[in-house]
């Protein structure tokens, strides 16, 4: 059965946020790379599935090189996103962007693909799991307000001044309401739609978060939701998030054997019928 949080905000809200403890991000960083976990030490190991990273607001793919390059270390197979710079209408990224990439990942290992995304970027995975189910084996969330944009000020005005870019540069080619959470685009309707309970849901938060609201990056279910102590910035750094991202990604791979398995049985069982 379908399942899922429901979106409580569709306004750019503010928020009192203490932003400028984001400079911290930096000592995340070096302690990860002092971390046991980031060299695949006590880690469960891939299966060589695909996992897409989808880059934050106002970010390009490549500050998640480590987390790239972490993936791979523990036996997946990792690929950028294709976002030059994520300041566009999401849903002309997903279509001229993120789904050439999903199809190349697809081709390459013939495995529904885990979605990774940081802050807009996770935003952007849960609707191209709204979109595209039956391709998508999980979605992990980083720090991603998916329930409705309550961030510091500063965020607030850059995404209304994205907005407004957007809409001069393509005109009629996106909605009237493109950037908000009031667009009737398939990126925003996909967004209002329950996972499908064959992807398994991680969002991952930190309540010390100085850019957007941490309440809203919940699903308010305690499987799915993972608190850690971080910035938000720094979640796409963090030791502790790696160890759970390792373990969510292992947990679905277990999940999958199980039903292969099961339909396996299935059908060897429906041979010994009719033998």
């Amino acid at each position: 059965m379908a399942r899922g949080p429901n979106i409580l905000t569709r306004d750019y809200q503010q928020a009192h946020l203490p932003i400028l403890s984001e400079v911290l991000f930096a000592a995340e960083l070096v302690l990860l790379h002092a971390a046991p976990v980031y060299y695949g030490m006590g880690t469960p190991h891939g299966d060589g599935s695909a996992v897409v990273l989808i880059p934050g607001f106002l970010c390009p793919d490549y500050y998640l090189l480590p987390l790239h390059k972490w993936l791979g270390r523990i036996g997946y197979q990792a690929y950028f996103s294709g976002i030059s710079l994520n300041a566009e209408c999401p849903n002309l990224l997903i279509k001229r962007r993120v789904d050439e990439t999903m199809e190349k990942a697809l081709s390459k290992t013939g495995r529904k693909i885990h979605l990774i995304g940081h802050s807009l970027g996770g935003i952007i995975a849960r609707s191209i799991a709204g979109q595209r189910p039956q391709d998508i084996a999980s979605v992990t969330t980083l720090a991603a307000p998916f329930r409705g944009t309550v961030a510091h000020s500063s965020i607030v005005h850059a995404a209304e001044a994205v907005r407004r870019r957007i809409l001069k540069k393509h005109g009629t080619e996106v909605l009237p309401g493109c950037y908000t959470g009031h667009c009737t685009c398939d990126f925003v309707d996909s967004l209002q739609r329950r996972m499908p309970a064959s992807i398994l849901e991680t969002a991952v938060y930190t309540p010390d978060d100085g850019v957007v609201d941490p309440r809203y990056c919940k699903t308010d279910n305690p499987e799915t939701d993972f608190s850690v102590s971080g910035t938000h910035i720094g979640l796409v750094f963090n030791p502790s998030v790696y160890s759970i991202i390792a373990n969510r990604l292992a947990q679905t791979q277990c999940a999958q054997n199980e039903g292969e398995l099961k339909r396996s049985r299935t059908r060897s069982g429906s041979k010994c019928a009719t033998s």
